[in-house]
């Protein structure tokens, strides 16, 4: 992720939704955020890719002729991106969609769609892209320039490869993504920016985000203008749409975003009467019983509802891609998120224990280390280090994130040799991992970001012609059809 400049234009923040989007901008000259309406009129645009004989069609009008276009309808792509074809929840909502997704290279998933005759596969990133585009073009539309800096958001428990498969689809989308952050920190960041008295001292919110498909919550400490996330929850796959997918009473699932709320408290190390606000976010935090429900939690605390649920989480990406590329200068406001790492990260041992360095929540960046050894007498030269991210007690359970090997160690009885693991993360998320043995100073180190989870260089640079192939055709359809109607 490369820094933006005033330079390159204004940069925007992109709420990229499961069900909608939202793009929004920071206008210097009035000192505020501007939430883009397409162009349809709308604020939000629907998450939905459709493909006909003729036609690649997206936001609005692809939902419109969704009952017509089932199975070349694409929705729900943030449900797919990043993740393998094998996966349960994966496997679960392929059952109530009506396009098809077969297993592609390596596992990933990819959705079959017949497009102008032909029948064509493409990857969650490259349908994500393509609504980053209408995100992008809608953007341009508004401010007469071309965008090429935007921050995007995504859920707090996206793990690595979700967050990368999220940068390669903005790569793919022509887009330089300055960084990626939290949605609900940058719902934290609206509520900071609307409400001046968050600037009077140091106060704690909690962010409940439960839009069409995930369900984030965070606990946000405000002093000064400094945003500190305290802790994180959340679930992926806990939306308005999975209320949508049951015939029976929801209650549990409504039960179980409280559930989260309580563990976020609890990591927090805070009482619910700490808090000095809850603050809602997303769509399905209309739903009443919802509200209900977390206002009874509380002991009957007014709700905050100061902020558009619909529009809270682009605005503040707005907010921060504006910084990042130097718009955001208001002297009396200054601005630092500092956000925590929702997964914990760490090196298996034992041959299958899972062995913590950085625990989840953990301030980012930061930089943790933990003292290991053998446990085999004269073990070999080598010694592989697999670092993971998750919380089981058993490497099984959690995702690998690479391997890389230690070399030198000298053969000695077991618990002798002693080598240190360094975890280094940084404020874009990029981990680097070292390993260094005490006594011979032989060391090695992996860095997982774009070479893990995502796709290749070779692949993105596929998709981008593919996508102006696209674009180009398109255009040339257009022509044709004018030229028709004279």
């Amino acid at each position: 992720m490369a820094a933006g400049t005033k330079d390159d234009g204004p940069a925007i923040g992109i709420d990229l939704g499961t069900t909608y989007s939202c793009v929004a901008v920071w206008r210097p000259v009035h000192q505020r955020v501007e939430v883009i309406a397409n162009d349809q009129g709308n604020l939000t645009t629907p998450s939905c890719v459709a493909f006909t004989e003729t036609w690649r069609l997206i936001g609005d009008a692809a939902m419109n002729q969704a009952a017509m276009n089932p199975v070349n309808t694409v929705f729900d792509a943030k449900r797919l991106i990043g993740r393998r074809f094998s996966e349960e929840s994966v496997q679960g909502d392929m059952k109530l969609w009506p396009f098809k997704v077969i297993s592609g290279r390596s596992g990933r998933p990819m959705i079959v769609v017949k497009y102008r005759g032909e029948e064509k596969q493409f990857a969650a990133e490259e349908i994500s892209s393509m609504e980053l585009v209408k995100m992008r073009e809608t953007a341009e539309a508004y401010l007469g320039t071309t965008v090429k800096d935007a921050v995007i958001t995504v859920p707090v428990y996206f793990n690595d490869s979700s967050g990368q498969s999220t940068l390669d689809a903005g790569a793919i989308a022509g887009l330089n993504v300055t960084r990626i952050i939290n949605e609900p920190s940058a719902a934290a960041i609206a509520y900071g920016l609307g409400n001046t008295s968050a600037y009077g001292g140091a106060k704690t919110v909690l962010t409940f985000d439960f839009g069409g498909g995930t369900l984030d919550i965070s606990v946000v400490n405000i002093d000064e203008g400094t945003f500190t996330v305290k802790a994180t929850s959340g679930d992926t796959h806990l939306g308005g749409e999975d209320i949508n997918n049951r015939m029976e009473l929801n209650l549990d699932l409504f039960s179980k975003c409280i559930m989260h709320v309580a563990k976020c408290l609890g990591d927090a190390e805070m009482d619910k009467s700490q808090v000095h606000d809850v603050v809602l976010v997303g769509g399905s935090t209309k739903i009443p019983k919802v509200q209900q429900m977390l206002q009874d939690f509380f002991d009957g605390k007014k709700l905050c509802k100061k902020i558009n649920p619909d529009e809270g989480v682009a605005y503040g990406a707005a907010v921060q891609a504006a910084i990042l590329n130097g718009e955001y200068n208001q002297e009396e406001q200054d601005f630092l998120l500092l956000d925590v790492t929702p997964l914990s990260l760490g090196i298996e041992i034992n041959d299958g224990d899972m062995s913590v360095v950085i625990p989840r929540n953990t301030t980012i960046p930061g930089k943790m280390d933990g003292g290991y050894t053998t446990i085999v007498d004269n073990e070999t030269g080598i010694r592989a280090i697999r670092p993971y991210e998750g919380e089981g007690a058993l490497t099984k359970d959690n995702r690998l994130l690479g391997v890389f090997t230690l070399t030198g160690i000298p053969p000695a009885p077991r618990g002798v040799p002693n080598f240190k693991v360094t975890f280094e993360i940084e404020e874009n998320g990029v981990l680097k991992v070292v390993a260094k043995d005490r006594e011979t100073g032989n060391k090695n180190s992996i860095t997982i970001a774009s070479d893990k989870g995502g796709l290749s260089k070779y692949e993105i640079d596929r998709m981008v012609r593919d996508a102006n192939k696209c674009k180009s055709e398109e255009k040339k359809q257009m022509k044709n059809v004018k030229e028709e109607r004279g």
